[in-house]
């Protein structure tokens, strides 16, 4: 079946559901739509489909979801509460246990409905719950991949997908990549390797284009919806929501030059990402410092329409919050060399891969650590503000920078010669020269450094625990004895750079119910107006328990309100 143009397409004055915003819960949310009877459109600002879902890491976090179960993972409704209560320890209305309930009931269901409509997925076997040391956690994971796609089946649409481009053309997905890190101390870790350079071979010589990540869900998202007759438009730059007697019954944006209003019959979805490339909004509303020129998101996540429900009433929740990817600066805040690409492009180094590896630690100034280096990559960024630890600091030794991947820089690989000039990387011959050279105090670095080159013997973080949950020894290296994530910092020459937390896009927004309509302070339902993403303040709370844990609830809960805005028609028939 071939696909319509985007030039064919042409809009209306109204449809039955209107969705602001292209990530994956738009889309799931118009194939719902579309099946039960209703006519959806999806509007989207950008030249580019697929928000940031597209842009992303690619990874639902679904407790409880069939797939798993078919690898043998035990898993169940109760284990996932369990789970939920040991993390989300945020008592807020956006953690609400009708909130929570809704998403434990309608995930599992929506990636069945996914499947069954085409999504194709893949089981990361063994990339656990970011906690799988509590109760309920899974050390095997609940989290879910798609299968890598071929961007031909778009046909005309192939140049409209959003993606992050420093993941073009990688065939594989997340998981084997952070594994394949290891190259230089694991057989298996070269194994990898070497499929993944003869799969990009392949895919070359027989002229496939083939995505992974966000790229690889957002492709067959955009497929699918277009293959359903579902109408999507490019560069509807949305403003306005149009409410008359209280009700939401339209929106008004500019489209191609032009100033036009879109009404929906039975109700307005709101899936318009966060504001992280919004500096005014994150001096305002988030923990200082901060800084839009830290973040990794959608250039789309722009914000506005978030202010724009607050106009109407709409109650918020969590602005402060980010799902925190730590990065490291230059000393006068500009990205290192190999974090702007050959167009001007910026990408930030996201420190996820590396942060457990041995031989390798974070202090604050004072050269303590306060942290397990190891965690969840949002805890991260929380311990950093709660310890007055922005920067931080990675400190490690010459064993980490010859044997491990740091930033774009490969195991084996001299240290960037830029990165020494610019003073990104400090580098010394003792401890003590090292401190002094990257600001901390050298004292309670040398204090510290011993202390942790201790552990390194027993394989036991006296501290922090590093080590000794699946999740922090997948990424570490199994070949360092006792413990895959301590080693100790002791091989001159010693290495420092400056750690900030940035993100891959902010985590709070507008407050939501258990069927994704939005809520005033009241806790009064802002009739016809629903929300879903990182508009809204998540189920998840200030918390982030496992891959994938910000792209499942914007799934299931615009899986959620195409269910309820189906309901308003089919009541009203």
């Amino acid at each position: 079946m071939s696909l319509p143009t985007p030039e064919s397409l042409v809009l209306e004055n109204e449809y039955d559901f209107v969705i602001v915003g292209s990530g994956g819960g738009s889309m799931v949310a118009a194939i719902y739509a579309k099946l039960a009877g209703l006519n959806p459109v999806i509007l989207e600002k950008r030249d580019k489909i697929g928000g940031s879902t597209g842009f992303s890491g690619g990874v639902w976090w679904v407790p409880n979801n069939h797939v798993i179960k078919r690898f043998g993972v035990d898993d169940s409704r109760e284990l996932a509460e369990r789970y939920l209560n040991a993390t989300v320890d945020f008592a807020g209305k956006g953690t609400s246990p009708e909130r929570r309930d809704a998403f434990l009931d309608e995930a599992p269901e929506m990636i069945r409905f996914l499947e069954e409509q085409g999504m194709q997925f893949h089981y990361p076997d063994g990339w656990s719950d970011y906690y799988d040391d509590r109760d309920g956690g899974q050390p095997r994971g609940r989290s879910l991949t798609a299968v890598p796609y071929d961007m031909r089946n778009l046909g005309p649409w192939e140049d409209k997908l959003s993606r992050y481009m420093p993941f073009n053309g990688i065939p594989f997905n997340s998981l084997p990549l952070i594994r394949m890190l290891m190259f230089k101390k694991t057989w298996y870790a070269k194994a990898i390797m070497v499929k993944l350079a003869l799969a990009i071979a392949k895919n070359k010589i027989l002229g496939r284009h083939i995505v992974s990540f966000g790229g690889a869900i957002q492709g067959r998202m955009l497929e699918m919806t277009l293959k359903r007759d579902i109408p999507v438009f490019g560069g509807f730059a949305t403003d306005r929501l149009v409410e008359e007697n209280g009700k939401v019954v339209a929106v008004e944006g500019e489209f191609q030059a032009q100033r036009r209003t879109v009404r929906g019959k039975y109700g307005v979805l709101m899936n318009v990402g966060g504001f992280a490339r919004n500096d005014a909004m994150r001096q305002k509303y988030q923990r200082h410092p901060i800084s839009n020129s830290w973040t990794n998101a959608n250039p789309g996540d722009t914000g506005e329409m978030i202010e724009e429900m607050i106009r109407l009433g709409a109650d918020t929740e969590n602005l402060d919050m980010a799902v925190w990817v730590p990065t490291s600066l230059n000393p006068d805040g500009s990205l290192p060399a190999g974090a702007i690409d050959k167009d001007g492009n910026e990408y930030p180094f996201m420190h996820v891969g590396e942060i457990a590896i041995p031989h390798y630690m974070w202090v604050n100034r004072h050269g303590k650590r306060f942290v397990n280096e190891a965690n969840s990559y949002v805890e991260l960024g929380e311990a950093m503000y709660q310890n007055d630890a922005v920067p931080a600091f990675a400190v490690f030794d010459d064993r980490a920078m010859r044997d491990y991947a740091y930033g774009t820089l490969m195991p084996g690989t001299k240290p960037i010669k830029k990165w020494l000039e610019s003073g990104f990387l400090v580098k010394a011959d003792t401890i003590e020269e090292l401190a002094e050279k990257a600001g901390i105090d050298p004292a309670g670095l040398a204090a510290q450094v011993e202390r942790y080159n201790r552990y390194s013997e027993t394989g036991i973080d006296e501290e922090f625990h590093k080590g000794e949950r699946q999740y922090d020894r997948f990424r570490g290296d199994p070949t360092n004895k006792p413990n895959p994530c301590v080693g100790a910092i002791s091989k001159a020459p010693f290495y420092a750079t400056r750690i900030f937390p940035g993100d891959v896009g902010t985590f709070g927004g507008v407050v939501t119910d258990e069927k994704a309509r939005v809520l005033r302070a009241d806790g009064s339902i802002i009739d016809g107006l629903y929300a879903t993403g990182n508009c809204t303040s998540s189920v998840m709370g200030r918390s982030y328990p496992g891959p994938g844990a910000s792209i499942s609830p914007a799934f299931a809960f615009g899986y959620i309100a195409a269910k309820d805005a189906v309901a308003r028609a089919h009541n009203r028939a």
